[in-house]
């Protein structure tokens, strides 16, 4: 059972079957959020994908920063991600032609960041989600 689908515009449907979220700076004790702490946090989100799923290719999707205060601290200004790290994993049909679609899926585990809580699906997922170059970055096995 997934838990949701998103139409890519290749016109294949992707879905969602597991979905793991955790607060961006969650346990953050000292410091505060700028470029070598958010560099550092996305590098973990993807080491993190790339253990829980090593049988799968993990891409990440590039957050965006924002810069609330100019004013630089020892670390350089302030930089934040969206508050929401989420890991994916989505499947789909096989990509090879030539596969039997009764026997092969294709899956890719993606790291990205949002602002809220909400599971992304169908027009409602990142416009991120929807540009995934899934022939691309996916690959096909055997159930």
């Amino acid at each position: 059972m997934s838990l949701s689908h998103i139409l890519l515009p290749s016109g294949r449907s992707i879905e969602l079957t597991e979905l793991r979220m955790s607060s961006t700076y969650g346990g953050m004790l000292e410091g505060y959020p700028c470029k070598p702490v958010n560099d550092m946090k996305v590098r973990g989100l993807q080491r993190q994908a790339e253990r829980a799923f090593p049988s799968t290719p993990v891409h990440l999707v590039p957050p965006s920063r924002a810069y609330p205060d100019q004013t630089a601290g020892a670390f350089g200004p302030a930089e934040v991600l969206p508050s929401v790290a989420c890991i994916g994993v989505f499947r789909s049909t096989a990509i090879a032609p030539e596969l039997d679609p009764a026997l092969y899926r294709s899956a890719l585990t993606v790291v990205w960041f949002q602002t809220g809580l909400d599971v992304p699906s169908g027009e409602d997922a990142a416009p991120a989600l929807h540009s995934i170059r899934w022939e691309e970055l996916a690959q096909d096995h055997e159930l």
